[in-house]
């Protein structure tokens, strides 16, 4: 999917902007996963996007990526019995029923993707929207702002908000989710097979 560059190329061109506004406030480093912890929702297009940063991985460091295939088995077997969804596909239910049970699910368990001994993301070029945009001071087209509780510290409303960057890339994605079979996953079902 060459779109699916495009987007990558606009989402990471406002996530370049913010980190340079952010400047000192941005503490997001290397090594840091605090965002990295508990699964939360990604889209078809993210499953794609990682299943091919694996496959690329496979081709580079096979023992890496056989590593993320065996941490994305192991999570889905442990959230088996609480999983809000469909066990054969990863589909995530669309219910409230489903939201509540996954407000609990595994939420202290590290992302398949996160290498356990050296806190990085083994797919951080293939990583979901969701990961690129949080904790700087991004806009997803109209979504509510939303930063990374250990960045901006000692900040106030307006200093955050001076640093806010608005990515439209909003109406590209929905045209490349339209291509895809509908329902979010999470990143532990796009990577386990």
């Amino acid at each position: 999917m060459a779109a699916d560059g495009e987007l990558i190329q606009i989402v990471d061109a406002a996530l370049a902007e913010a980190n340079r506004r952010a400047g000192a406030w941005l503490v997001c480093r290397p090594g840091c996963t605090e965002c990295c912890i508990g699964p939360f929702p990604i889209t078809q297009l993210d499953a794609v996007r990682l299943r091919r940063g694996l496959a690329d991985l496979q081709t580079r460091d096979a023992e890496r990526a056989e590593r993320v295939r065996d941490r994305a088995r192991r999570a889905v077997e442990a959230m088996a019995a609480d999983f809000p969804g469909d066990l054969t596909t990863g589909i995530l239910d669309n219910d409230e029923a489903a939201e509540e049970r996954f407000a609990t699910l595994a939420e202290e368990a590290p992302c398949p993707a996160l290498d356990p001994g050296t806190g990085m993301c083994d797919l951080y070029a293939a990583r979901p929207i969701t990961c690129r945009t949080f904790g700087p001071a991004l806009r997803w087209d109209k979504d509510a702002l939303g930063v990374c509780e250990l960045n901006f510290r000692g900040a106030s409303d307006e200093e955050i908000a001076s640093c806010e960057v608005a990515i439209e890339g909003g109406e590209l994605e929905a045209e490349l989710l339209a291509e895809l079979p509908s329902g979010e996953t999470i990143v532990a079902f796009a990577l386990a097979w």
